[in-house]
């Protein structure tokens, strides 16, 4: 196997490497050591003080078992909760949901493994685009990007057919068992979200097509950066679908805007970390907000998050809710799913605006 390549470091920057010539962070990294980055790399655009420490402690904590209770008023006192966590955050943490501790830690210890495999092991599964059932890359979306990032990934179409590497053993099985899970307390939550809005529990379900909706299984490692106050893991950036549910590892790393600040997110122990995504936010004619997040890096320990991305059906015709239009004008335009996500990667890297921005009718030119 063909080493990784390594960079000469004179008195002046690195030399610029794409992220073709990296096909692995984790390989880069550990062949490197404390080495400068390549300044392909240099991501930081926002300084690092922008971030609200403060604000950490007042993410909201969405508790599963009430939202699920039988009890009307425990049960409506949960919507009402989840419903300001997602018009005040868009982003909340989810407790008691149900999901076995030893399933998550098993699902952790996988991609431990799948990471860990040689880089000839996972050539197999290089990246052919955005909709190839299963997809092993590096950066955020290296075939147009001009800037890269520190992280590699694996990316899987889990729903409605469901897709995974077979290697190592045992993955599959055990992100079966979870996506399907994710997908239950997804579907829970939405109807939460729905009941919030003043529609019948169902209806967001029913409007976007959930039952056949697209459910991305993505598994990110970003390894220790020498620079970190240089790079970023993930650039800031909004989710495509309805709801990410994301599951990490005991290192921190995951920001979120709110204000116009950055919060640190610290998890509760064996939460899920909710957000809401752009879809969300249309069919919910901007009531749900859909939150700008962002992976930032240390220079000792490897992080490892994995979000599933919730979505409607690819070709449903997405936007806001009808029984919501019958006492208010619509926010957004109507467009198909697989349109839209077609949108977003167009416009992924363009600081000003977001896809988001594309379907908002009477909007600031």
């Amino acid at each position: 196997m063909a080493p990784p390549p390594t960079v000469s470091v004179s008195s002046s920057e690195p030399p610029k490497l794409h992220a073709s010539d990296i096909g692995s962070i984790k390989a880069f990294a550990d062949s490197n050591g404390l080495s400068p980055i390549p300044s392909s790399y240099y991501s930081i655009v926002e300084a690092r003080d922008d971030v609200a420490d403060h604000l950490a402690s007042s993410i909201p904590v969405i508790d599963f078992s009430l939202l699920t209770s039988d009890h009307p008023q425990i049960h409506a006192d949960a919507v009402s909760q989840l419903g300001k966590a997602c018009a005040d955050w868009g982003f909340f943490m989810v407790t008691n949901h149900g999901i076995s501790e030893k399933l998550m830690e098993e699902v952790m210890n996988k991609a431990h493994e799948f990471h860990n495999l040689p880089v000839e092991e996972k050539k197999e599964f290089g990246d052919k685009g955005p909709w190839a059932p299963i997809r092993h890359g590096t950066s955020f979306f290296p075939q147009a990007e001009k800037v890269h990032f520190w992280r590699d990934y694996l990316k899987l179409i889990t729903s409605p057919q469901f897709n995974f590497p077979h290697k190592p053993p045992g993955f599959k099985e055990v992100a079966y068992d979870y996506s399907r899970k994710i997908r239950a307390v997804a579907r829970t939550l939405l109807q939460g979200i729905s009941e919030s809005l003043g529609l019948e529990s169902k209806a967001l379900e029913d409007c976007t097509g959930f039952d056949s909706g697209l459910q991305v299984f993505a598994v990110n490692l970003y390894p220790p950066c020498p620079q970190p106050e240089l790079a970023l893991g993930m650039p800031p950036h909004t989710d495509h679908g309805l709801l990410t549910l994301l599951y990490q590892n005991e290192i921190g790393g995951l920001q979120v805007k709110h204000d116009g600040k950055w919060v640190n997110v610290n998890p509760l122990p064996n939460c899920l970390i909710a957000n809401v995504a752009d879809q969300l936010e249309a069919v919910s004619n901007g009531k749900c907000k859909s939150i700008l997040h962002r992976a930032v890096l240390n220079n000792r320990n490897t992080r490892i998050s994995i979000p599933l991305v919730n979505g409607p059906e690819v070709e449903k015709e997405i936007g806001p809710a009808s029984e919501l239009l019958e006492k208010e004008e619509p926010l957004y335009k109507t467009i198909k799913y697989r349109d839209y996500f077609q949108l977003q990667q167009e416009i992924r890297f363009n600081a000003d605006k977001g896809a988001l921005d594309e379907i908002r009718l009477n909007r600031q030119n």
